[in-house]
């Protein structure tokens, strides 16, 4: 087992730490009186939790595969089964992103939920120690506890704080999930009888069978695209999106789009690499299907929260198809894409959650002219649109470039095939600052109240300008910290690439050395399949 791990050097179990501050602050919340205590107490756990993870970033090892921070503690040893966190340069990156977001999703339910705060705060708390919980986890078992654990605090965020049709949104989401679930749960068992180990490093390193590690591929893929979520698993993300309040779409958003991605690299590619190889232009289909659908979807949408959301199709389509490409440079692409779309999108909702607070609406057309009297606010607009539509010197740009970059490498009709979705990004990103920015051409229709309950509809325009209010100091920091990243991983992403280099590194390495069985596809047959997939994406386009 050592062979794997690095042993926690910090003078504190740092990994451990992370996962008990939100549990305890949930906890500690329950004895609370009064929303304004519960507010800054929740606020307080999240950025205590923030600062707790610093040194994931600053004591890092660059150089080294292995898993770090490593915290490993007997839990039934007659089942082989340990308590083993730790973090790698692929699961580091993710952690972070939590612990930075999870704060910010505080702020922004500070006047958005109006009812039954201290709930709301403990359910948010809970959901961060899941999701922290699901990218450090190195035991099978472990990794789908915490993975079954998040289903709760997130259908109760929808069902309960959710808009007008939150009990069918948050239906959907968990039978959705759930039912994805029960596949990798049947992948897990089938791992532990072939193996007797539930330890994730140990699972990556033994030879499976072809026939096995197509079912066990099968099986995890399957729960994995349902979250990204996958053409055409697709359905059930614009509906809890929609109807999610804020918190819960940046949760969304930023988080739980990634643990299908994160799973797919812990998961698929390591322990069924023949497997992977033979599905891989099928899986590259998939996700040029989605970028496609994505942004067509989004570009037909009126409701803003609808269109940012049928983007992260497409934006998750170019992560799968990073992932998919098994070079250097897609999966670091891939990588770089999840936390970009956690940044930018998550922004983009906190922007969309402002405005329905001010509103009540969340049509384009009920949120136009806005430049008159928001300044600060369009200026944050106009910086995360462009971003989300990868323009250069934003960090979506990085990402989006390092994907298509090894696709022209490996496939270049795939990448050819993938350049309509960067155009229709644009479409319809640029469509929408338009409308909001400055259009006035639909007139000022009468708003309307979605179900949130924050009274009635109010309009604005030339007559009712002063009802809009530009950003306050709350608001506008909690934009101008996530600005900072849109920039810096912009213009210096070469921190985090070196932070995933080895890891990525070693996981090519797995996927090569794997992938030698002779039931796995050849490269002619990939060529064939991903020639005749670029050929109907053009058609599709054209027509």
């Amino acid at each position: 087992m050592e062979k794997y791990l690095i042993l926690n050097t910090l003078s504190y179990p740092v990994l451990s730490l992370l996962l008990l501050v939100p549990l305890i602050g949930a906890v500690v919340a329950m004895f609370l009186r009064g929303d304004t205590l519960i507010k800054y107490w929740s606020l307080a756990v999240t950025l205590v939790t923030a600062v707790i993870s610093l040194p994931l970033w600053t004591c890092f090892d660059k150089t080294t595969a292995k898993y770090q921070f490593v915290e490993l503690r007997h839990w039934f040893p007659s089942l082989n089964l340990d308590y083993v966190v730790g973090v790698d340069g692929i699961s580091v990156l993710l952690v972070l992103l939590t612990t930075f977001i999870m704060p910010l999703c505080v702020l922004c339910s500070w006047t958005y939920i109006q009812t039954r705060m201290k709930e709301f705060m403990i359910v948010t708390l809970l959901m961060e120690t899941a999701m922290i919980g699901v990218f450090v986890s190195l035991n099978t078992v472990l990794f789908y506890i915490f993975w079954e654990g998040m289903l709760v605090p997130m259908y109760l965020i929808i069902a309960i704080w959710g808009g007008a049709r939150k009990d069918y949104a948050s239906i959907k989401f968990f039978l959705y999930t759930f039912a994805g679930s029960i596949f990798l749960l049947v992948s897990i068992i089938a791992l532990f009888i072939k193996t007797g180990t539930f330890f994730i490093p140990e699972l990556m390193e033994h030879q499976y069978g072809f026939a096995f590690q197509l079912w066990v591929f099968l099986a995890c893929a399957l729960g994995f695209a349902i979250k990204m979520p996958m053409f055409p698993f697709h359905t059930w993300l614009p509906a809890a999106h929609v109807q999610a309040p804020t918190a819960g779409s940046v949760i969304l958003a930023s988080i739980l789009l990634k643990m299908g991605g994160y799973g797919f690299l812990r998961f698929c590619l390591p322990m069924a690499p023949a497997a992977t190889l033979y599905c891989m232009p099928y899986l590259i289909i998939l996700s040029l299907i989605s970028i496609i659908v994505g942004g067509y979807l989004a570009l037909g949408q009126t409701d803003i929260k609808k269109l940012i959301a049928y983007s992260s199709v497409g934006h998750m389509g170019f992560v799968t198809l990073g992932i998919f490409l098994l070079n250097d440079a897609g999966i670091k692409g891939a990588m770089l894409q999840m936390i970009n779309h956690g940044v930018t999108t998550g922004a983009l909702f906190i922007l969309i959650g402002l405005i329905y607070e001010r509103t009540h609406s969340r049509e384009i057309a009920d949120n136009n002219k806005l430049g008159m009297f928001m300044p600060i606010y369009v200026t944050f607009l106009g910086i995360f649109s462009l971003s989300s539509l990868a323009f250069p010197g934003t960090n979506s740009f990085v990402g989006e470039f390092l994907v298509l970059f090894g696709a022209f490498e490996k496939y270049p009709l795939v990448g050819a095939a993938a350049i309509p979705g960067a155009i229709l990004a644009a479409a319809y990103m640029l469509r929408l600052l338009q409308k909001m920015v400055w259009d006035d051409s639909d007139g000022h229709a009468h708003h309307h109240d979605e179900g949130h309950g924050h009274g009635d509809s109010h309009g604005h325009g030339d007559d009712h300008g002063h009802a809009l209010k530009d950003c306050n100091a709350r608001e506008i920091l909690q934009l101008a910290f996530l600005t900072i990243f849109v920039f810096w991983i912009g213009l210096h992403p070469t921190p985090l690439l070196e932070m995933m280099d080895s890891s990525i590194a070693h996981l090519t390495q797995q996927v090569e050395a794997g992938s030698l069985l002779p039931e796995a596809a050849h490269p002619g047959h990939h060529h064939a399949l991903l020639n005749q997939a670029g050929a109907w994406v053009k058609s599709l386009v054209s027509f």
